[in-house]
């Protein structure tokens, strides 16, 4: 295994012959130095993707303060290189290493890897290739790290099952230092490795894919998942904090640029608006939010800290924050001398206001986004997200009359039962707002519209739908090139294989793992970047092994059907998914969940976390009464 002072020698080699060697070198301010011999416990935090992208990363950033206030533990970073610097590391015998020491990967305790989507597979065992970490966990003895995943896409984990060895289930503040602890004890003790797993395997929330052994019926869908040690539970049940903890405040400043250089402050997590297509908004149950004071004070010690000129107040959905109003007032009279820019994510239509934006007024801002998805009533409603046309009018002369000239909206296409008439209201809703625009502000008014392809997600309503087809993709799309082209208009897309992939992938069942190893081994990575996207490698993958993607991304599931992701417990119910799903199928919409309680069980989980922690100070904002509780508990225990 290679020294620090070796890989340093060899970077300095080929640093200056690859683009942005600044991706590789570390050095940042506000980056975490320690004695390696002086900590017990060594974590390397890892973003499947180029630095460019994973510093921004907020879900690494917290856990990379959180660990590296221990005195007992270093926490370092690591991104994907890119493919100039992958090929002169394979070339030199450069294994992948950390930022901050320089040390190989191999040489720590345990390798972190965040997942947020299901494009980065391929290159986490590309990383874990390059680290010369055997990629399968059954090849992995006590000398190599041990290898956790957490995010969003782990909520399905079994297609990266054989790759990893155990996958921590939500959220991971807490979670995190259990498995630090459990760690350190096992190698205190010097107990085998298969010892350290079933530690951690009864360990809430952390799921250990060696100890689960998934049947099949002989159509290839799932039969069950046997347990194969008795004492672990039959479900896992994610990790749901209690109250958000103090948000990060020493971000690393990059020594290049990035994709978000600015502080992000996460201002309130979950949401309950129950669009049936959303995972975030799904697995997230429930809302939690932070006072308003501290999100101030955070901003405050991030601008000391960082002296970046951009925050980003960040939330699934920002105007449903309780005290909205409050927090962009406090915001823009404390650093209104620094004139900061202000940035609001996922806006929503129906309860953005006139106030608000005025409000924004004294921060420099570029433009606002909306979502309205969807174009008719009927797909709305569908979906779940009952606004009107004219609500979004509304509001759009709103904002361009008070000088912001650009609008985003963000629409999806591929809902369940949508016409080419419902895609062609997405046209003729866009040219309706950019009218209003120019009557507002004249030739200046712009609109962006982003249009993505709905992906059916485990643990939402539509994980029984099929995905259209790569012909049905294309015809939309055309429609819309061909009808929203203009002096203000922009239109942006997703590649019809891209979305396939991903469809493929976010519903996989174990046997899809090897899928992706044989894919990587033909050359996949970096599948999210379009130049790089290799369709022949997954299709002569899928080949070899025996499978259609067919199966996974078109075909309508059964309502009684066991999914490969049953057995993780996002605390919402598949009963409630189904009947949701139905409602679907008759139109019907369900309202915000702060006004009525719709069972979807997310409470009962909440009281239950409650009785097993008492000590600790628990709420749940949907709450609003005792008879609300009654009623969410006693409709879930009905169920």
């Amino acid at each position: 295994m290679y020294s620090p002072q070796e890989i340093q020698e060899r970077l300095e080699q080929i640093l200056l012959t690859v683009q942005k060697p600044g991706r590789y070198v570390g050095g940042e301010y506000n980056q975490v130095i320690k004695e390696w011999d002086a900590v017990s416990t060594h974590v390397a935090l890892a973003f499947p993707d180029i630095y460019d992208i994973g510093l921004p990363n907020l879900g690494i950033t917290i856990l990379y303060q959180s660990l590296n206030r221990r005195p007992d533990v270093w926490a370092e970073r690591t991104y994907c290189p890119w493919t100039d610097m992958e090929a002169l590391m394979r070339q030199g015998d450069i294994p992948l290493y950390s930022l901050e020491s320089k040390h190989p990967l191999a040489a720590f305790d345990i390798l972190g890897i965040t997942l947020p989507y299901e494009t980065l597979f391929t290159n986490t065992l590309n990383m874990l290739d390059l680290a010369r970490i055997p990629i399968r966990s059954t090849d992995r003895d006590a000398s190599h790290p041990l290898v956790i995943a957490g995010g969003h896409a782990t909520f399905n984990p079994e297609p990266m099952a054989p790759f990893i060895d155990a996958f921590a289930i939500g959220e991971g503040e807490d979670i995190i230092h259990e498995i630090v602890d459990a760690h350190s004890q096992w190698k205190a003790a010097r107990q085998s490795r298969q010892e350290l797993l079933h530690t951690l395997a009864r360990i809430p929330g952390l799921y250990v894919p060696a100890f689960y052994s998934p049947r099949y019926y002989a159509d290839g869908t799932i039969a069950g998942v046997d347990r194969l040690a008795g004492d672990l539970p039959a479900r896992i049940h994610k990790r749901i904090m209690p109250e958000l903890p103090p948000p990060p405040t020493d971000f690393i400043v990059p020594s290049i640029e990035v994709v978000h250089n600015r502080i992000s402050v996460e201002i309130m997590r979950g949401c309950t608006r129950g669009c049936r297509f959303c995972h975030a908004g799904m697995i997230n149950r429930p809302v939690r939010e932070r006072p308003v004071d501290e999100v101030v004070q955070a901003i405050e010690s991030a601008l000391d800290q960082t002296g970046f000129e951009e925050v980003a107040l960040l939330s699934l959905s920002s105007s449903d924050y309780s005290h909205i109003h409050e927090l962009v007032e406090k915001v823009s009279q404390r650093f209104s001398k620094q004139r900061l820019t202000i940035s609001l994510p996922s806006l929503r239509i129906e309860t953005f206001s006139v106030d608000l934006l005025n409000q924004l007024k004294g921060s420099r801002q570029g433009g606002f986004t909306l979502a309205p998805e969807a174009a008719t009533e009927r797909m709305r409603n569908i979906i779940n997200k009952p606004i009107s046309s004219q609500q979004l009018l509304e509001t759009a002369e709103a904002i361009y009359s008070r000088g912001w000239p650009t609008l985003k909206l963000y629409f999806m296409i591929g809902h369940p039962s949508e016409t080419l008439e419902d895609v062609q209201a997405i046209a003729d809703l866009c040219k309706a707002v950019i009218a209003v625009g120019r009557k507002a502000i004249g030739r200046r008014a712009a609109l962006h519209a982003g249009v993505s392809t709905f992906v059916p997600k485990p643990h939402t309503p539509f994980q029984w739908v099929p995905c259209d087809t790569e012909e049905q993709i294309r015809a939309k799309q055309e429609l819309l090139r061909r009808e929203l082209r203009g002096p203000g208009l922009k239109l942006n897309w997703t590649d019809p294989r891209e979305t396939l992939m991903e469809a493929w992938l976010t519903r996989g069942d174990r046997r899809m793992a090897e899928v992706i190893y044989q894919a990587w081994s033909n050359g996949a990575r970096f599948d999210a970047w379009q130049e790089h996207f290799s369709q022949p490698a997954w299709e002569q993958a899928f080949d070899a092994c025996g499978l259609s993607p067919y199966f996974y991304t078109h075909r309508q599931r059964a309502l009684d059907e066991i999914f490969p992701w049953d057995h993780i417990d996002t605390g919402v119910r598949k009963k409630f998914l189904q009947e949701d799903y139905q409602w679907s199928l008759e139109g019907r919409t369900r309202g915000f969940c702060r006004e009525a309680c719709y069972a979807c069980g997310i409470l009962p989980s909440f009281a239950a976390l409650r009785r097993q922690h008492p000590g600790e100070s628990w709420k749940c904002p949907e709450v609003k009464s005792p008879a609300h509780a009654a009623l969410a508990l006693d409709g879930a225990n009905q169920s």
